[in-house]
């Protein structure tokens, strides 16, 4: 059955482009290891909650976007063989490729699919 990660950070507004470059070239990396497809979605109708809320949940500051984002895989053994991978790919070091955002308070798990119509 397939299988869901999915991740929610906060990137500053001044990085949009520089942050799609690196999920472009981070898309390759978890095709050629085994996703399916790789989604990555900004902010645009993200409204502020009062007792939680997606800009709360990633401690949104000003100037940040919140970005909304999936990647689907076959199944959780490829997930969990994949993801392994991607972990030791060199072209994702941070050291040699940083991610423009702050990865601290970026949140993330891996979802079973329970309804896909």
């Amino acid at each position: 059955m397939a299988y869901i990660d999915g991740f929610v950070l906060a990137v500053p507004i001044a990085n949009r482009e520089t942050y799609i470059k690196h999920a472009e070239a981070a898309a390759v990396v978890f095709k050629e290891h085994g996703a399916l497809k790789v989604v990555e979605c900004w902010e645009d109708d993200v409204p502020e909650g009062k007792v939680t809320s997606f800009p709360m949940a990633v401690k949104r500051q000003e100037g940040e976007a919140v970005v909304f984002a999936w990647i689907a895989w076959p199944s959780r053994q490829v997930r969990d063989e994949g993801m392994k991978a991607v972990m030791a790919d060199p072209r994702l070091n941070p050291e040699e490729t940083p991610m423009p955002f702050d990865g601290k308070r970026m949140i993330f798990g891996g979802f079973e699919i329970v309804l896909d119509a």
